[in-house]
């Protein structure tokens, strides 16, 4: 839409709406028809939502606007009339040749014409697009790759064909046909000539690529994924509630009609001898007088449906949204990152998580591998300090002449450890080569190494930008700075731990030019000529190699996982490095001929523990990952998902509908055999598509009945099916995922709640989230603090809602036993108008932004206070149907209390002056507002400053304002019925008695049932509530991990504020904003 548009767009989206568009007929209604209340009454609420609802979408469509111009207005360089010409991406056309820089991103889909390389190629990432952070090497084809000036490319005549759009990143068809002296060369194009818009240049000064596809045409926009509108369980009560105030709504308007002409049976109520009936209203059809009166009293009874709520709980997820992202706690210093809302529409949701799903790498895991040790033709080594050192000889008595490798031993098996944790991961790499006879062991480890440093797709970036530019040697940069200004960049983080390792122990791979890899060995620089690279896949499992040596020999290395190598084996200490396999079995396997690498994945920073606390708030934790079944396993019992002491059930390799459905009939069978105990649960991807397909109940019970699942080699589309799976189940489970990948996006999409991890892995997962962290560790406190404020925020605010509008329109329906059902309203159209827009509002929106039922601390030390607000359990029926009676209670209490007091005798003056309808409504009106503003001050547990301000001062504005509205002959009305009325009122001491007696009515039996339940059916939470008073007023707090009191000692001078920094005492380690209001001055 444009800005032109923009407000009937706007108007028809929210009139979509139900409550907006009731209120709509019921303002058209007022319009139509003489009606008992003023059309403003209706009119101006609506107006009001609708203008604030359209401020806060307009402007979030303008940061997206904004965000959009960036992208579309980002300048670049086209080639036209033989000159670059900047201008803004949008404007590139089909046809265009553009030159795209190092470090940019390509503005559209182009097929590479050249680059400053030689050869034509460039290097890209296209972490964007797929989330794999690997540079891939892409091409031009010969004829056009000569062109790497503006003037030669102005004269380059060629006709790009090619298919039609499509979304699929890693096809594309089409041909290049280029004229050179008259005759017409055709050459083929593929993936690899192909540069996606998106995607980034790397380690290549510039390039010249003709655009293709532009726009919306472009593969990545193409991929493009509307987001599946995500309704949190709130807003789900939200709307039955109001379906079934609709229905009380009907019934209060129905039965007022029938009673009106029950009533109007007789002749001296139908016709009074002072209100005659005219010729027209006689001679009115009856059918059309009764359909008039039953909606005149919809239209009087009307605001039981409370149209503020919307806007009200819009304001309070936008402006709530607010604080993850300043909550420093979720501040990643490392990173620089800082927690990220991109859905407010599901902060309450975060409360209510029964099922977390999490990838494995780059989520539990770090996306790092480290070196650690290797197995060498059956005798171990470890790295320590850029030596490799034999299993059981210390650094201290390698030989000194051989400062980085220790001769006499076989080498054939490395270790690598992920650098976060101790997990391990496997990194087998099995080479194949011929060897002379009489070959040394010295020449055979080193020969392994240069395996290490030659079988690989690693590039290498220099920190000098221009090393690799212009002719002569494509390797004078070794001889002209220190290789340790180099970094290399690889497919996988394994793969890079291998190659840095290598160059750590002394081999180092200092870079590649064409069909040429250079290599130096402890120094001495050799050169080797790649003759055919087999790629890795997933049917082979391996890659190789095929290099001629500088002493033109030939040699095939070769790398992959255990079992797609072993096999192969025909010779060496096969057995020995089986049995060194299965001791490193943690992770990652790559494997050389005889040579086992060991590489170890390292945990992100306080996994365990988080996953325990969301064990110990009941949510259930499956980790979904495409790694191997022993990697996963491993994994998940170095985290903690896994307990040592759990039964581990297996569902693997089965082939058959048969064999799966035996094998989970077995596993249901032991886990109700085995009761008592906790089970585990093992799925591989094959295994779990066969239990999808014929034995989904078999498998989901089995499943429900495990306190941790873990699915190893799942793909993207079987992660979305499992969350998909869980989240229809007949229970309806809230479900929670969280990845780090362009692989989880879909996921992430599917569950109720998406988190996407700030990783190495691309921001794909990120963009494609509801919410963004940067670490696992602080979804701890995102679910057990924010979740649980904001679901006991919201969860209020609606019940409340409900409750002061039953007591707001309840005392009308009541009135009108007293008016012959004549339609006569017992509030001003001014305070009917202002009720919930001035009133009643501001308390109840401090109250949904800042409560607190206990310190932060408390609970994220107290996991199990989750459980007390999980499955809804503060929306459930049982809470709705108290809310609706104390609110029809406290009206009849308004109501009656007041008529006790006028309904024999309205002389409440001391000279005798009466009192009237209207100070009867007002006096209503104003126990009225004074009562449900207090019902609200009794559920607050954190008062702030704010909360004092728009508690008091709702009221004080509401005496204020009367007194001037009733003070005043206002010109512009055409009736003054409120003239004096609020000044008499409160000029009677028996109205002031009047408003005293009826609050403390009230409000008196909430109390009382508040302390007996408190003392006597405690929940968790007020359990919680009364240790923490306890603490303070003792002078103690709780400690980190403590679920106690420690003594503190008084220091009355030091102001401590919950607002806590480094320096503070009080709870030094958590730093949250959400804590506003002082507590006693103490020292832990």
């Amino acid at each position: 839409y444009t800005i032109w548009n923009f407000v009937p767009k706007n108007l028809f989206e929210q009139f979509r709406r139900i409550a907006n568009f009731y209120f709509l007929i019921i303002f058209l209604v007022q319009l139509m028809i003489d009606t008992p209340t003023s059309p403003v009454t209706s009119g101006l609420p609506l107006i009001f939502v609708i203008t604030v609802t359209a401020i806060k979408q307009g402007y979030e469509d303008w940061l997206r606007h904004n965000a959009d111009n960036e992208v579309n207005g980002a300048p670049v360089f086209v080639v036209r009339s033989g000159s670059l010409v900047q201008t803004r991406s949008k404007n590139i056309r089909v046809g265009d040749i553009v030159r795209v820089a190092k470090d940019e991103t390509f503005p559209a889909d182009l097929v590479l014409l050249s680059s400053d390389r030689a050869d034509g190629t460039c290097h890209i990432t296209t972490a964007s697009l797929d989330g794999e952070t690997n540079l891939k090497t892409h091409f031009s084809v010969a004829e056009t790759s000569v062109c790497q000036s503006v003037s030669q490319l102005e004269s380059l005549q060629a006709v790009v064909e090619c298919q039609q759009p499509e979304a699929d990143l890693y096809r594309f068809v089409g041909r290049i046909t280029v004229t050179q002296h008259g005759e017409e060369i055709v050459r083929p194009l593929g993936p690899e000539n192909l540069l996606l818009r998106g995607a980034r240049l790397k380690n290549t000064k510039e390039i010249f690529g003709v655009a293709v596809y532009t726009g919306m045409e472009s593969k990545m926009a193409l991929n493009y994924k509307c987001k599946s509108q995500k309704r949190s369980a709130v807003e789900k009560s939200m709307n039955t509630f109001l379906i079934i105030y609709l229905g009380i709504l009907l019934f209060e308007a129905i039965l007022s009609t029938i009673l009106k002409y029950a009533w109007q049976a007789e002749d001296k109520w139908d016709e009074p001898f002072y209100n005659q009936k005219t010729e027209q209203e006689r001679n009115s059809s009856p059918i059309l007088k009764f359909i008039s009166d039953f909606l005149a009293f919809l239209v009087l009874y009307n605001f039981i449906i409370p149209i503020s709520l919307y806007v009200t709980v819009e304001m309070q997820k936008f402006l709530g949204s607010f604080f993850i992202g300043w909550d420093l706690d979720l501040y990643h210093e490392e990173s620089d990152e800082k927690a990220q809302v991109n859905t407010s529409d599901l902060n309450e949701e975060l409360g209510q998580v029964e099922y977390v799903f999490t990838d494995k790498t780059g989520t539990l895991t770090e996306n790092e591998m480290q070196f650690r040790e290797c197995s060498i033709n059956g005798t171990k080594y470890r790295e320590v300090n850029g030596k490799l050192v034999p299993e059981g000889m210390s650094d201290d008595s390698t030989d000194s002449s051989s400062p980085h490798l220790v001769s006499g031993v076989h080498f054939n098996h490395f270790l690598l450890l992920d650098t976060h944790t101790h997990t391990h991961t496997h990194t087998h790499c099995m080479l194949f080569y011929q060897l002379p006879s009489q070959t040394s062991i010295i020449g055979e480890e080193l020969l392994f190494l240069k395996a290490v440093s030659l079988c690989h797709t690693v590039q290498i970036s220099y920190d000098q930008p221009d090393c690799l530019v212009g002719g002569g040697d494509p390797f004078s940069h070794v001889n002209g700075f220190s290789s340790n200004h180099m970094e290399y960049y690889a497919s996988s983080p394994d793969e890079k731990a291998l190659v840095e390792a290598a160059k750590r122990i002394g081999v180092a791979f200092t870079g590649s030019s064409g069909d040429a890899m250079e290599i130096k060995t402890f120094g001495k620089s050799e050169k080797y000529k790649l003759l055919h690279v087999l790629e890795f896949d997933a049917d082979r499992r391996r890659m190789s190699v095929i290099l001629q040596t500088p002493s033109g020999g030939k040699v095939l290395f070769t790398k992959g996982a255990e079992s797609a190598i072993l096999p192969f084996t025909t010779s060496g200490e096969i057995e020995k490095t089986r049995l060194h396999v299965d001791e490193f079995a943690l992770v990652r396997n790559n494997f050389f001929s005889k040579n086992h690498i060991h590489s170890v994945f390292v945990l992100q920073d306080k996994v365990q523990e988080t996953i325990e606390a969301l064990r110990l708030a009941g949510i259930k934790v499956w980790v979904l990952t495409g790694d191997k079944h022993e990697t996963a396993v491993s994994v998940s019992l170095s985290c903690g998902h896994f307990h040592r002491t759990m039964n581990i059930l297996e569902l693997l390799q089965q082939r058959s509908d048969n064999e799966c459905a035996e094998q989970l009939g077995r596993l249901a069978r032991r886990i109700k055999e085995d009761h008592v105990i906790q089970h585990g649960l093992v799925v591989d991807g094959a295994s779990l598509s066969l239990a999808l397909r014929e034995h989904e109940k078999l498998f989901m019970e089995v499943c429900k009945n495990c306190s941790a699942v873990l699915c190893c080699r799942m793909a993207p589309l079987q992660k979305a099916k499992v969350v998909r799976l869980l989240k229809t189940s007949p229970e309806k489970p809230i479900t929670l995922a969280i990845g780090d990948g362009a692989n989880d996006v879909s996921m992430i999409q599917e569950a109720h709640v998406g988190i996407g991890i700030m990783g190495k892995e691309g921001r794909q997962a990120v963009r494609n989230s509801d919410y963004a962290i940067a670490r696992f560790k602080f979804l701890a406190k995102l679910l057990l603090v924010h979740g649980h404020f904001y679901y006991i925020r919201i969860a209020t605010l609606v019940q409340y809602f409900f409750y002061k509008n039953v007591c707001f329109i309840t005392p009308q329906f009541l009135y009108q036993f007293f008016c012959l059902f004549s339609q006569q309203t017992l509030y001003d159209s001014v305070y009917l108008t202002l009720y919930n827009i001035c009133f009643t509002s501001l308390p109840i929106l401090v109250y949904s932004l800042f409560e607190q039922l206990v310190h932060p601390h408390v609970l994220q030390n107290k996991p199990g206070l989750y459980r007390d607000i999980s499955k809804n359990a503060l929306l459930s029926f049982r809470p709705f149907l108290y809310w609706t009676l104390l609110g029809f209670s406290h009206a009849f209490v308004f109501f009656f209390g007041s008529y006790i007091l006028m309904g024999e005798d309205t002389t409440l003056m001391g000279n005798g002056q009466m009192f009237g309808n209207w100070t009867f409504g007002t006096l209503i009106f104003t126990v009225m507002v004074i009562t449900v503003t207090l019902k609200l001050a009794l559920e607050t547990h954190f008062w702030t400053w704010m909360n004092h301000f728009v508690t008091w001062g709702s009221i004080a504005f509401y005496f204020i304002f009367s007194l001037f509205y009733g003070g005043i002959i206002w010109p512009f009305l055409h009736t003054q019925d409120m003239y004096f009325v609020f000044v008499q009122l409160l000029s009677s001491g028996s109205a002031w008695f009047a408003i005293i007696i009826i609050v403390i009515t009230c409000l008196f039996p909430d109390v009382v049932k508040k302390v007996f339940y408190r003392h006597l059916q405690p929940t968790s939470t007020e359990k919680s509530q009364a240790q923490a008073l306890s603490c303070v007023e003792s002078l103690c707090c709780y400690q980190h991990g403590q679920s106690g009191c420690s003594r503190l000692s008084p220091n009355p001078q030091l102001p401590v504020s919950r607002s806590w920094n480094d320096t503070d005492y009080f709870y030094s380690n958590d730093r949250s904003i959400l804590t506003l209001s002082p507590i006693e001055a103490t020292h832990c």
